[in-house]
């Protein structure tokens, strides 16, 4: 294994000085021009307003009137690793996700959140499940189809057939969904992450011959990030010198594309964790995959103790394509206020804590507004049947 790094992080791991090296690469990251994220014709393509792609690596939607997504393509020339980092997509952002996946030829969808995580709703459901099976995106002209799924103790692979209605052409998208790792968190384990990741790179989605893999989480910034550094060191590994591949200058490199990569220094530790153990592979162990395989536990059935995968409550309405559930008012507030107080509590002191409060009321904005919209759009369909004639017998 790579002595420095190894002896990097038992040095700060001694003292528990992960906030402080957490704060160091903050403060050493560039800001960059976000200005096009911040027109108000963009507002409701955002589900975070702290949460913004830089002007320089937006991904820029093609043959549209507006060319906006919140998505940054992340570039490691030395690597000869690309990445589009996205936020969950909104309901009204569904389109312009597939849109973007068809126009940069991405082979693979890698999905790190939940839609529904502590009852608050993180991602708009943008892909078919088996009740379904299809779903229509009539603003940017796309079908998705569900062609397979393949459900494991803590992550699913979905292929998914995604045909441009214009064209008649289609191509296969693998989706893969890890659906227990927690949000301002980590996974379970460095052995399940990098059993994960080694499905992803096998599959050859994540090659330089194909566009760049889609990465996401609720935001796309702090369970994305991980994801994003661990691949990207470990392929340094395999280029050159294990020993001389520098963890917090890849992730300063990669903030350059991409704000606010890794969130917290839990996830800046789970990191240096799993560029450790996954060098163990690089070196020469040909049996370290097994391990992780066996100790991952992926054949055992699947926990959902907090929340589904999918969304509980669904109605047969459909806006931009997705499945919307509806709750009541009332039910809905207590909700909100009780994961807010509780998340709150959770957090640590400090800029983190601050962060953290960020996104929560954001988090909350986010929810309350796509529930007031599906109420709207329930209501709306409800007052068009209403005015409808019937149909007599003659």
């Amino acid at each position: 294994m790579a002595p420095p790094i190894e002896q990097e992080f038992q040095d700060i791991d001694t003292v528990n000085d992960w906030q402080a090296r957490y704060l160091e690469i903050r403060n050493k990251s560039n800001d960059y021009p976000h200005r096009v994220a911040k027109y108000p014709e963009n507002r409701n393509r955002n589900r975070y307003r702290d949460v913004s792609p830089y002007d320089h690596s937006r991904v820029k939607l093609q043959n549209t009137e507006n060319d906006y997504i919140n998505a940054s393509l992340v570039v490691i020339e030395e690597a000869k690793r690309s990445y589009i980092l996205t936020q969950g997509p909104l309901p009204n952002t569904c389109c312009h996700f597939w849109l973007m996946v068809w126009q940069q030829k991405t082979r693979a969808v890698v999905m790190l959140n939940r839609i529904v995580e502590k009852e608050l709703v993180k991602c708009a459901q943008y892909w078919p499940t088996e009740e379904e099976e299809v779903m229509m995106f009539k603003e940017t002209g796309f079908c998705v189809r569900l062609v397979s799924e393949d459900i494991k103790s803590y992550y699913t692979v979905h292929l998914l057939q995604l045909e441009n209605i214009n064209s008649g052409e289609s191509r296969i998208i693998s989706h893969y969904h890890y659906t227990t790792w927690p949000d301002f968190g980590v996974p379970e384990s460095p052995a399940s992450f990098l059993n994960f990741l080694f499905k992803v790179r096998e599959s050859g989605s994540l090659n330089p011959e194909h566009g760049p893999a889609v990465i996401h989480c609720s935001a796309g910034i702090g369970r994305s990030g991980t994801f994003s550094l661990v691949d990207t060191s470990l392929v340094l590994m395999e280029k050159k010198e294990p020993s001389s591949v520098d963890i917090k200058q890849v992730l300063l490199d990669m903030r350059k594309y991409r704000m606010g990569l890794i969130q917290t220094p839990d996830q800046l530790r789970f990191s240096y964790m799993a560029v450790i153990e996954g060098a163990k592979f690089i070196m020469g162990d040909s049996t370290i995959q097994k391990r992780w395989k066996e100790l991952s536990k992926e054949d055992q059935a699947p926990r959902f103790e907090q929340s589904p995968p999918h969304l509980a409550r669904t109605t047969t309405e459909k806006y931009n394509g997705n499945s919307v559930g509806l709750e009541d008012q009332e039910q809905m507030g207590e909700k909100i206020n009780t994961e807010l107080s509780t998340k709150v509590q959770d957090t640590m002191d400090g800029s983190t804590e601050s962060t953290t409060r960020k996104r929560l009321r954001e988090d909350r904005k986010a929810h309350t507004a796509q529930k007031v919209h599906q109420m709207k759009q329930k209501l709306s369909e409800t007052e068009r049947k209403r005015k409808r004639p019937r149909l007599t017998d003659s």
